[in-house]
């Protein structure tokens, strides 16, 4: 595919980053990873694709993680139902992409605590949208498909309409015929105590 021609489309990213790390112990967005933290890891990801715009969504411990970022080429916004749930973030992402990019064809969510998300994965995601036009493009690991997800602007309405802790992988079950999947073994690797912290530095 020509380069030209993938940048057609206005596609945004938004990293959740909203949750307190209960079971880490300490704000986790924060942890160290090959010279960076996990969340300047994704940021840098991210910023490093196709996409035209990238969101982070903070909640708990805000001030403290946004003090530690660079947010030169990215909006940082603040969720202050973050306690309410992950759809809570979805919502006020989707509500600052839409302000910012009304001409958005669609959305990659990331959170933040998979450390082998990459530019390359992302850009991979964008490019199975392009070519086959399916609506929902998921990330395929351990017998699962999560994040990152890339959604059609099509979705926006019902995302936005998710209630609590209820991700978006409810909308991948209910359109599995619209959806298409990259593999990412990796992204079983996540990072939800201090054990998996542990365990990724070796």
């Amino acid at each position: 595919m020509p380069i030209k021609d993938r940048f057609l489309k206005n596609i945004g990213i938004i990293i959740l980053a909203a949750g307190k790390s209960a079971r880490m112990g300490s704000a986790k967005q924060l942890l160290g990873f090959r010279g960076k933290s996990l969340l300047q890891h994704s940021i840098d990801a991210a910023l490093g694709s196709l996409a035209q715009q990238v969101i982070v969504v903070l909640g708990s411990t805000k001030e403290t993680i946004q003090q530690e970022l660079d947010q030169s080429k990215i909006q940082l916004i603040e969720n202050p139902l973050w306690e309410s749930g992950m759809a809570s973030s979805i919502h006020f992402g989707l509500k600052k992409l839409k302000n910012i990019l009304p001409e958005a064809d669609g959305v990659i969510f990331m959170v933040c605590d998979q450390p082998y998300v990459s530019t390359d994965l992302l850009n991979k995601i964008i490019d199975l949208h392009i070519e086959t036009g399916k609506n929902i493009v998921a990330s395929k690991y351990a017998d699962t498909l999560g994040t990152p997800t890339f959604f059609h602007h099509s979705l926006f309405e019902e995302l936005s309409g998710l209630e609590g802790d209820t991700g978006a992988k409810s909308l991948i079950k209910k359109y599995k015929k619209q959806s298409e999947s990259v593999n990412f073994d990796l992204g079983s690797i996540d990072i939800d105590t201090r054990e998996n912290y542990l365990n990724l530095l070796k």
